[in-house]
C-alpha cells in the first residue's frame, strides 16, 4: 500500500490527539484525586463504587438508629435510678412511721411526703424523649399514667424494637408493667392512707414496697445487659464503617505518586510525538520554493 504524505500527517495528528487526551486524564486525576469522573470511563469501578456506597449508607443509618437507642436507654436508666432512690426514701419513711413514739402530726407530715413521692413517680413514669413516652411500650404517643387517688396505669407492655444492624433488632424499652404498674401506685396510696388514718398496718405494705424495689433493680440489671450488647453492636458497626470507607478509597481514589510518574512519562512521549510530527508535516511547496 502506498503511504502518502496525507496519511502520515493524519496518523501524526491522531496520535498527538490521543496523547493530549491522556495528559488531560492524568491532570484531572491529580486535580480531583479520583480515578474516574464518569461511569463510562470504567463501568466496573463505577458499579463497585455504587455497591460500596450503598453499604456505607446502610451502616450510617444503623449508627443513627444506635444513637436513638442509646438516648432511649440512657433516659430509661436515669429514670429507673431515680425511681429506686424515691422508693428507698419511701421505705425509710415507712420504717420511721412504724416508730410507736411518733404522734399524729408526725405521721401526717410523713404522709404528705409520701404523696409528693407518689406524684414524682407519676412524672417519671410519663418521661418523654424526643416527644415519645418511653415507658408505654409501642404506644409512644400516649401517657401511661394518669393522676388520681391512686394514679391510674394503662401501660402497654409491647417491646419497642429498633433495627441496629442488618436483620438485627434490639428491644430498647423496659417492660412498663415490671416497674410502673398499678400495684406500685396502689401501695404508695395505701401507705399514705394508713398514715393519714393513724393505723398501724404498715408491715404488709413495707413488704410490698420491698417487692417493688426489687422489681426495679431487676429491670435495671436487664436493661444494663442490653446496653452492653448495644455497645458490641456499635463496635462492630464502627469496624464495618472503616472497612467500607477503605474499600471506597481503594476503588475510587487515584494513586497520586503513580499518576505523577505516568504524567511525567506521558509528557516526554508527547514532546517526542510533537517533535516527530513537526518533521513529518513540515515539508510543503513553500518550503521547497525557499
Amino acid at each position: 500500500m502506498r503511504v502518502t504524505q496525507m496519511m502520515l500527517a493524519n496518523n501524526t495528528l491522531r496520535n498527538v490527539s490521543k496523547s493530549y487526551d491522556k495528559l488531560g486524564t492524568y491532570q484531572q486525576q491529580l486535580a480531583t484525586g479520583k480515578k474516574i469522573h464518569r461511569p463510562s470511563e470504567d463501568p466496573v469501578v463505577a458499579m463497585k463504587g455504587m455497591h460500596y456506597r450503598t453499604s456505607l449508607t446502610e451502616i450510617e443509618q444503623f449508627q443513627r438508629n444506635l444513637s436513638e437507642a442509646y438516648t432511649w436507654m440512657e433516659n430509661s436508666e436515669s429514670a429507673l435510678n431515680h425511681t429506686t432512690n424515691v422508693l428507698q426514701r419511701a421505705r425509710e419513711l415507712v420504717v420511721q412511721a412504724k416508730n410507736g413514739t411518733l404522734g399524729p402530726e408526725d405521721r401526717q407530715a410523713i404522709a404528705r411526703e409520701i404523696e409528693q413521692l407518689k406524684k414524682d413517680l407519676v412524672q417519671v413514669a410519663n418521661t418523654k424523649v424526643a416527644g415519645k413516652y418511653i415507658f408505654n411500650g409501642t404506644k409512644i404517643e400516649q401517657a401511661p399514667v394518669a393522676d388520681g387517688t391512686p394514679p391510674t396505669v394503662t401501660n402497654n407492655n409491647d417491646d419497642f424494637m429498633v433495627e441496629v444492624a442488618k436483620g438485627v433488632k434490639l428491644k430498647i424499652n423496659v417492660t412498663p408493667n415490671n416497674v410502673f404498674n398499678q400495684g406500685l401506685f396502689s401501695t404508695l396510696q395505701q401507705i399514705e392512707d394508713e398514715l393519714t388514718n393513724s393505723t398501724n398496718s404498715l408491715d404488709n405494705l413495707l413488704s410490698q414496697l420491698d417487692g417493688h424495689i426489687n422489681d426495679v433493680l431487676a429491670e435495671r440489671a436487664e436493661l444494663g445487659a442490653r446496653v452492653n450488647r448495644l455497645e458490641l453492636v456499635e463496635q462492630r458497626l464502627s469496624e464495618q464503617q472503616l472497612i467500607a470507607k477503605r474499600m471506597i478509597s481503594d476503588n475510587e481514589d487515584a494513586d497520586i505518586e503513580k499518576i505523577i510518574t505516568e504524567l511525567k512519562s506521558q509528557e516526554s512521549v508527547h514532546r517526542a510525538a510533537l517533535s516527530v510530527g513537526a518533521r513529518i508535516i513540515q515539508p510543503t511547496l513553500v518550503d521547497f520554493l525557499r
